[in-house]
């Protein structure tokens, strides 16, 4: 069957926009709250844990997903992540924690993790023109999702309770991931079109690669030996465990703070997800012009004010906006980390070395939520978690600021040196 690689792109967004219903949690809080007796702290572990085993299977199982194929590996992503959503129907039927743990937690966020990763090599297979722009569309689409799966949690929970809620779900997700799975392959020569005929060799059997390496081209071994590569690590870690608290917490945050209704906190968590992908093409095309390192010390700037600014705000409107602000940062930190790291270490295992980095996503995802609900079950108020996540940017800051002045005349290794702006050339 001769693919058409727009609709490739459309099953891509199709799968992550499935797995990405994650982030729309915080919707389903309190209501798991009320009907189960759990606690704050018991329900976003559940988040937790789902994030926890993303970043550890898509770490783990990258080279298996690049055996087995975008078909299989997104049929597997299909069957852990729905089988995950029905296990976590039986926990809400049961009133079981652990079996909400090992469904939703365990067995759907591997599901995640290899759903996350199984169409972006094949996109940058059928878009060798336009790279960047393809990934993007898939890791978009994975932001974007709680825009859909907030409010439609909401409505499927009020109408028809918990329990179909998760069933409903799992039975949708079943259906288009599926689908999405099925037309997911890499492009054969007759596929490609003619306006990427100048990214083939001259016999059409293999692709050419449009951009010429950067340098130096750092080993994961090499990257690992570099101071660098650990601060990177932290402040990436600093501003995902800050921004998936807030995700974590959006929606009872919301009601509490400003008093808002179920409804239009539901409706927030939706604009939340269409601003967090929003933020990773936006902020990543800003990368672009003023450089990254520019761009993260903004990032640490706008969020250390408007998390400072939450903890005495009032106002429903103020108040969504500065939630807004600061998940476009939490995006769009996603989106310039690896042309951040391909600037520093170069491209050669730039993959390897990303993962390294991405290791930082699963921890927050455990830090953040339980650190928020931690502290609002200790102090019966948010503020005191929204004045330390203000204080974890302004140190995040001085950290960035440090790491922009200290690498200005280059990270060397034993082969090459690399000079700040150095750019990627196309090759002839």
């Amino acid at each position: 069957m001769k693919r058409n690689r727009w609709l490739i792109a459309l099953a891509a967004m199709g799968i992550h926009i499935c797995i990405g219903s994650v982030y729309a949690w915080s919707v389903l809080t309190r209501p798991i709250m009320e009907a189960m007796g759990f606690t704050l702290k018991e329900t976003t572990w559940t988040f937790s844990l789902a994030i926890l085993f993303l970043g550890l299977s898509a770490g783990v199982l990258g080279s298996v997903v690049q055996k087995a194929g975008p078909q299989k590996s997104g049929l597997i992503s299909m069957l852990f992540f729905c089988a995950g959503m029905f296990g976590t129907a039986a926990a809400m039927y049961l009133h079981s924690l652990p079996l909400l743990y090992i469904s939703y937690g365990v067995i759907g966020g591997i599901g995640l993790g290899i759903g996350y990763i199984t169409p972006v090599s094949t996109l940058v297979k059928w878009f060798p023109d336009n790279r960047g722009f393809a990934t993007g569309l898939a890791i978009m689409g994975f932001g974007f999702a709680s825009m859909l799966a907030g409010p439609a949690m909401q409505l499927l929970t009020a109408y028809f309770g918990l329990v179909v809620n998760f069933l409903i779900l799992g039975g949708v997700y079943m259906v288009i991931m599926t689908a999405s799975s099925m037309y997911l392959a890499p492009p054969q020569v007759v596929e490609m079109p003619q306006q990427i005929d100048a990214a083939l060799n001259t016999d059409g059997a293999h692709l050419r690669p449009i951009y010429a390496d950067a340098m130096p081209q750092f080993s994961v071994k090499d990257a690992m030996k570099t101071w660098q590569l650990y601060t990177i690590w932290i402040l990436f870690f600093t501003n995902i465990t800050c921004g998936i608290a807030l995700l974590a917490v959006a929606s009872p945050m919301a009601q509490d703070i400003v008093h808002m209704s179920p409804m239009a906190a539901a409706s927030m968590v939706g604009i939340i997800g269409f601003m967090n992908g929003a933020g990773r093409i936006a902020w990543a095309t800003v990368s672009d012009y003023i450089g990254r390192s520019n761009t993260y010390i903004l990032f640490f700037l706008i969020e250390a004010l408007a998390f400072f600014k939450l903890t005495a705000e009032t106002e429903a409107f103020s108040f969504q906006i500065l939630v807004l602000l600061i998940i476009t940062c939490y995006g769009g930190g996603f989106s310039c980390m690896p042309a951040y790291l391909s600037d520093l270490f170069g491209t050669r295992e730039l993959g390897a070395i990303h993962g390294r980095i991405l290791t930082a996503w699963g921890a927050a995802g455990v830090a953040g939520p339980l650190l928020l609900s931690w502290v609002k079950e200790g102090t019966n108020s948010y503020a005191g978690t929204l004045q330390f996540f203000s204080g974890c940017f302004v140190l995040a800051l001085a950290g960035m600021i440090f790491l922009k002045y200290k690498t200005r005349h280059g990270i060397t290794n034993s082969h090459n040196a690399w000079q700040p702006g150095q750019q990627l050339l196309k090759r002839d």
